[in-house]
């Protein structure tokens, strides 16, 4: 497909959203060599496979997609989020804003429950938000909530006074925010994982969030089983207020991190899904898997962007021109049709399309080949100043970290033969299991290492506030005042074009000008389902939703 109607499918989707569905059942044999469909059974069991393992359940500190796939049917936040983005009721049931756009007050539903039977209250978010800004937990996302009037100076302990942040319960149904400034997407926030609300039952436990007995729930599941390194099972909370539209009996989830064995285990017939967001298809069979199973395959464009991170604190890449050179002698194009074969467009920006600007979307304003471009001569030229400003007279041992993964593993393979042909360097991979992946990440323990991200909201915000120096999931090092002014700048308007030019300029100093990061492409979701599984969404950030999913007998 050429890259221009691929965009344009990638807009409609985007807004639109995307239900994967099917219809019709044919029941199939696994020696036809096609999917080895099974014919539905009569309970509602929906079969998945996740190929990490969420390194935790407490929405204060999740920040992975499978931990945050798995508290999306275990929570409820104030709102939810409908398959076009648009907030819809969750926990509360109304909400006003005032003229200024700065005070929320929501109306909770009185018959919201937790799994235990106890109401869900006004002050049960005010605990999970307190929670998650106090400094000893280390929320990765407190930066979220900076929204929340005093939320940062709380959380970066210049006020330690809890009663001076935005967040008040006027009774026990009544919750009213004060916001810092005006905030178009407030709403959109209220549905992410670090604003679920937390039973106050956590605060006497530190390791709640590793056995399901104590795990108490307001969502639509429960958690009763996890075997760690193998399974996850989810039965309906029995006390969730809209219990009568959840159809499902059980969600399996099984943690295999091999792409062939979670292909293999959908053709016969022992999964209902298989593939991104949460799993994975190996790119090697997604040609032959096109031919046998075109009705079952979805690749959907998704505003998430695939990349590497530098530690802008660790030689060389302390030096903006060795980071320059690696990023510019690769083939983006090539790696995206002859190695992830997935419909991904390649990345030379960190917001993706789809996500909206001013009166386009921002990438159709502020087009990503402003930022990058790909040039081998230039890029050999840089390198030769780098190492020369370094004092070095050839590129140093160096390591590339990702997470463990087959399509990952391919992709590093690629990258580092580009730098190998192109600049003459030698490169070491490394593997890394999801959780000590992460931790290293977090401890700039790495030189150069993978990365994905995914809107949280649809704004450049989503992406762009992950790099100022204060956030919890900035695994870079990187810290730039000017960079933060501007981030700043865009938070505290509500002029749509002053936002978007300030984080234009954000993206710049990101990119252009420091190559903190390397884009590589920005994803497709490529998944199959069975024909009989349906009301299963993937939403335009790419994050799978199955709480409200069937099987159709």
């Amino acid at each position: 497909m050429k890259k221009k109607s691929m965009l344009a499918l990638l807009t409609l989707l985007l807004i639109a959203g995307t239900v994967l569905a099917a219809c019709g059942s044919v029941k199939k044999t696994a020696s036809s060599g096609k999917s080895g469909e099974v014919a539905p059974a009569a309970e509602q069991v929906f079969r998945i496979n996740f190929s990490s393992e969420p390194p935790t359940l407490d929405p204060g500190i999740a920040q992975d997609n499978a931990a945050i796939t798995v508290l999306h049917a275990m929570y409820e936040g104030l709102t939810n989020v409908d398959s076009s983005g648009k907030s819809i009721p969750g926990v509360a049931e109304t909400w006003d804003i005032s003229q200024d756009g700065k005070t929320y007050t929501f109306h909770l539903r009185k018959d919201a429950k937790w799994s235990n039977g106890d109401p869900v209250t006004a002050n049960d978010f005010v605990f999970a938000w307190d929670r998650a800004l106090k400094p000893d937990l280390a929320s990765p996302y407190a930066y979220q909530l900076y929204y929340v009037k005093n939320a940062q100076a709380y959380n970066e302990g210049k006020i330690t006074d809890a009663s001076q942040v935005g967040v008040k319960a006027v009774d026990d149904y009544t919750l009213e925010v004060q916001l810092e400034n005006a905030t178009p997407y407030f709403l959109n926030l209220t549905s992410f994982v670090t604003y679920f609300p937390v039973h106050k039952s956590v605060k006497d436990n530190e390791k709640w969030a590793a056995d399901p007995s104590t795990m108490i729930v307001n969502g639509p599941f429960k958690l009763t089983n996890w075997t760690k390194g193998a399974s996850l099972e989810l039965v309906p909370n029995e006390n969730y207020w809209d219990k009568k539209d959840i159809k499902l009996t059980k969600i399996q989830i099984s943690i295999v991190n091999s792409g062939a064995t979670e292909l293999a285990s959908y053709r016969s017939g022992q999964l209902d899904f298989a593939g991104k967001p949460v799993g994975e298809i190996p790119a090697d069979q997604i040609d032959a898997v096109k031919k046998e199973l075109p009705s079952e395959l979805s690749i959907k464009g998704v505003a998430t962007t695939y990349y590497y991170l530098f530690n802008v604190t660790a030689k060389p890449f302390d030096n903006v021109k060795i980071r320059r050179a690696l990023t510019m002698a690769i083939d983006r194009q090539k790696l995206v049709s002859q190695v992830t074969k997935g419909g991904e467009l390649p990345a030379f920006g960190f917001v993706p399309p789809g996500i909206i600007g001013e009166k386009q979307e921002f990438r159709t304003e502020h087009k990503d080949t402003d930022l990058l471009s790909e040039n081998v001569d230039q890029a050999k030229q840089l390198l030769a100043e780098g190492l020369k400003e370094e004092g070095l007279t050839a590129f140093p041992k160096v390591t590339l970290t990702y997470n463990t993964g087959e399509n990952h593993k391919k992709i590093a393979q690629a990258i580092t033969d580009m730098w190998k042909t192109n600049l003459g360097i030698d490169v070491t991979l490394e593997n890394q299991e999801w959780g000590v992946f992460l931790e290293n990440r977090r401890n700039l323990n790495y030189q150069i290492a993978r990365a994905g991200w995914g809107a949280d909201y649809n704004d450049p915000m989503s992406f762009l506030d992950i790099f100022t120096s204060t956030s919890g999931n900035n695994d870079t090092g990187f810290k730039n005042a000017e960079y933060d002014s501007l981030v700043k700048q865009a938070y505290a308007s509500n002029d749509a074009k002053t936002r978007m030019d300030a984080m234009n300029k954000a993206e710049q100093i990101l990119i252009k000008d420091n190559n903190v990061i390397m884009p590589i492409y920005y994803y497709s979701n490529t998944a199959l389902i069975k024909p009989y599984v349906k009301g299963v969404i993937i939403d335009y950030a790419g994050n799978i939703f199955f709480d409200r999913a069937y099987i159709e007998k």
